[in-house]
């Protein structure tokens, strides 16, 4: 089967010799389909990780969090409204990074590494017994110029190699939001991380800047598909490790093969194939409707986040489609909620979900329950910026222990306005997503999320 498709690719590539040029109508449907299938974890990965250096101000910068994320944020598709992010945006093409960290007095953090791969690190954590004294952990790449691997430098406490030269390097941070003296001091602990390039560390002269001609990123992930994928595809390939022996890495390097994105080259349009950008839209807008529609039936997914080696095309799929950047199994999972008439939820209803108290979330450290529109991933706006549910976003759990959690265009008579989540009445859909930090996995195995109820509200007015 390989020798076929090493035939095939050699075949292609005969039309992007001088002289010939490869047209979208010698790219079938199916060719289309795997393309943007294998693509869509580096798409998502370049639009997140580009636009937060963007954001940041550029590259080997630290942003931190002081307040919980709002509907203003377009970065990411759905975002969490229940920690604080510090971000590091790194080129470690550049120059290898240092980050300092304090101990931290939260009961949840983690440090997250992911590069356009899409591929998930949690390298430190304080379900692996981190932060309980300062720290500093050294990132580099295989191409980092001034760094050796295996290389022992004084004062560094963790080592790790990330699997590009573009990634980011996320923070979590539960800041006890209804504890005002513990916020206070978590607050300054956050303040107090540090970010510095290896030279900076070690009190030498800094590397010179590394030249980064990197090609726009795209309001979403289809308009990468429509405008410019091959030259994303090409900065990706030349700024990503690729393991020879990881058959993802090797098919995605085979497709595309006969389109002229090759690892190494600069990317030059004359010499590459003639795409339908429409054409991959059209694909990629589906393909996510696909997966957003079977996630909504996946209980925990616990295969998503997962780092290289660990994890298949489908799942990789699915957790760049629904949204980058989460976590392994082992520090959180999440979740989507289905409904009990198994209709996708829309803001023309109203709904209710209720949990015992025996059906509460299994997490060791905390849960939320987080409102996102369908389309996009972003908070729904509204006065109260209110997206969530949960320990730090507020909740109240009923006199026998449970929650009803209330889904609504106004706020139901008698509900809590902690267990209301607002919703601007549309014709267009919604979903929520419930997030389990530090999950107690084995109970999970015999827990069932709960689903949405789909209800006419009863208001003051009414």
């Amino acid at each position: 089967m390989k020798t076929l498709r090493n035939l095939v690719s050699i075949c292609s590539l005969l039309l992007l010799l001088p002289g010939y040029s490869q047209t979208d109508q010698q790219i079938t449907d199916q060719q289309v389909e795997e393309i943007v299938k294998h693509s869509y974890q580096y798409v998502a990965m370049y639009n997140v990780n580009n636009k937060s250096a963007i954001q940041n101000g550029g590259w080997n910068t630290i942003a931190i969090d002081t307040t919980l994320k709002d509907h203003t944020l377009k970065l990411i598709a759905r975002p969490n409204n229940d920690s604080f992010y510090i971000i590091c945006a790194l080129n470690l093409q550049q120059e290898a990074a240092v980050i300092e960290m304090p101990a931290f007095d939260s009961k949840y953090v983690s440090l997250m590494v992911t590069g356009y791969d899409h591929y998930v690190n949690i390298p430190l954590s304080t379900r692996q017994n981190n932060f309980k004294e300062p720290e500093k952990i050294l990132l580099y790449s295989e191409r980092s110029p001034d760094y050796q691997k295996g290389t022992k430098i004084e004062g560094i406490d963790h080592y790790f190699e990330a699997s590009g030269d573009f990634v980011t390097a996320i923070f979590r941070v539960m800041p006890h939001m209804n504890n005002p003296e513990r916020f206070k001091v978590i607050m300054d602990q956050i303040k107090s991380v540090n970010l510095l390039t290896l030279s900076e560390y070690q009190g030498k002269e800094p590397l010179p800047e590394s030249d980064i001609d990197a090609p726009e990123v795209g309001k979403t992930d289809y308009d990468i598909f429509e405008n410019n994928l091959l030259e994303v595809m090409q900065f990706v390939f030349n700024h990503t490790s690729f393991d020879k022996n990881n058959e993802l890495d090797q098919r995605l390097l085979e497709i595309y093969e006969p389109l002229g994105v090759i690892p190494g080259k600069p990317y030059d349009a004359s010499r590459m194939a003639q795409i339908d950008g429409k054409r991959f839209r059209l694909v990629a807008e589906r393909v996510a409707a696909e997966e957003m529609a079977k996630a909504a039936q996946m209980g925990s997914m616990r295969e998503m986040f997962q780092p290289k080696g660990k994890i298949n095309l489908e799942v990789l799929l699915m957790q760049s489609v629904v949204g980058p950047i989460g976590q392994p199994a082992q520090e959180a999972i999440y979740p989507m909620i289905g409904t009990t008439d198994g209709k996708p939820m829309n803001a023309q209803n109203d709904y209710v979900i209720r949990m015992k108290k025996d059906e509460l979330p299994p997490a060791k450290a905390f849960w939320s329950l987080t409102l996102y529109d369908t389309a996009n991933g972003f908070f729904l706006p509204n006065d109260r910026k209110k997206y969530s549910v949960g320990e730090n976003a507020g909740m109240k759990l009923n006199d026998q222990g449970g929650i009803e959690v209330y889904i609504s265009a106004e706020q139901p008579e008698g509900v809590p306005d902690e267990n209301w989540l607002p919703l601007n009445r549309g014709d267009y859909g919604i979903d929520v997503i419930l997030r389990l930090y530090e999950p107690d996995l084995d109970k999970v195995e015999h827990w069932e999320a709960p689903k949405a109820e789909k209800i006419t509200v009863k208001t003051a007015s009414n």
